[in-house]
């Protein structure tokens, strides 16, 4: 059996949309209403947004760190943004100097 990509699901929309309407069907079948069922599912959503962004922000930066060869190297832009995109623009940038 092949080892879970826990990365990658925890990104995946799918998986958290499969969890909170367990989540919420769950409240449903133990006698919990409609609204509790509304307000738990959305804090579940909301949460997996903060878990999807901080894994997926994570992934950029690491990849960044491979494709600048060092953990030393800083990929942001003066506008804060992070990626191929600003380590492109730090390559052109060092190589021009």
């Amino acid at each position: 059996m092949d080892k879970i990509d826990w990365k990658r699901k925890l990104t995946s929309r799918k998986f958290w949309t499969a969890a909170a309407s367990f989540i919420a069907l769950l409240i449903a079948a133990m006698g919990g209403t409609e609204n509790q069922a509304s307000q738990i599912t959305a804090i579940v959503m909301a949460g997996a947004t903060v878990i999807a962004y901080i894994v997926g922000e994570g992934l950029v930066d690491s990849a960044s760190v491979t494709v600048n060869g060092g953990a030393g190297a800083d990929t942001r832009t003066a506008t804060g943004g992070t990626g191929a995109k600003a380590a492109a623009e730090a390559g052109k940038t060092s190589k021009q100097a």
